[in-house]
């Protein structure tokens, strides 16, 4: 197991999970791979413990991306029977851990610590973006804020792209189900494992003290590709 101050190595690009990239049923298909963090498991304390970033990262992620390459596995098997529900049956698996991966990786790269920028606010585009659409940066976090501590069960709370109206809107989704109806800016994971040791049931808490480690410079570099 990795050690809590350990080093992580540079982000792996993990493969992409576009159909495009699928190979052919009966093709040699590539693994995918936990991400390692750009920063160590303790270099978002206080805000976020180590102990959290260590289970969350290394347990939960890696539990989604096994989830995920044993669902595919499963599927070139009912494809290649033919088996038409078996792969009815696994869509929801596949739905959940590949879900889980995609939100996993973005999160990750949506924090920093606060030497390397965390809670820097946004500057450009993506500032004047935020003002235009929410008022200004702090009615956004209070709006955030709200919709996603909302969130009944476990889930997520998003800042996306509306790419017909090009405007930044605030979106949460249940569960591990991925952000399709908008390019994923900025995501936050409220599920329990993301807080509860820290912050117990207590998750506005958790909501208003992510704020300090937020890398806007990620948010803003996703919001410039798009648009």
């Amino acid at each position: 197991m990795l050690a809590i101050a350990q080093r992580a190595a540079p982000l792996r690009t993990s493969r992409a999970l576009s159909s495009a990239a699928l190979p052919a049923v009966g093709a040699l298909r590539t693994k995918y791979t936990l991400p390692d963090l750009p920063y160590d498991y303790n270099a978002l304390e206080p805000y976020i413990s180590a102990e959290i970033m260590q289970l969350h990262h290394f347990k939960h992620h890696q539990t989604y991306v096994t989830g995920l390459n044993t669902a595919e596995e499963k599927m070139d098997a009912a494809k290649a029977k033919k088996d038409v529900r078996e792969e009815i049956a696994l869509t929801q698996a596949l739905k959940f851990n590949g879900g889980g991966h995609i939100n996993h990786s973005i999160f990750w790269t949506n924090l920093a610590p606060q030497k390397q920028g965390g809670g820097e606010p946004p500057k450009g585009a993506l500032a004047n973006a935020i003002n235009a659409d929410f008022g200004s940066l702090d009615e956004f976090k209070t709006k955030f804020a709200a919709q996603t501590a909302a969130v009944q069960g476990s889930g997520w709370g998003w800042l996306g792209y509306n790419k017909a109206t090009k405007k930044l809107e605030i979106v949460t989704t249940a569960n591990q189900d991925p952000l399709l109806t908008h390019t994923p800016l900025l995501g936050v994971d409220v599920w329990e494992h993301a807080y509860y040791l820290q912050y117990k049931n207590v998750r506005p808490d958790y909501l208003k003290a992510i704020w300090s480690v937020v890398n806007w410079k990620n948010v803003a570099e996703r919001h410039a590709a798009v648009a």
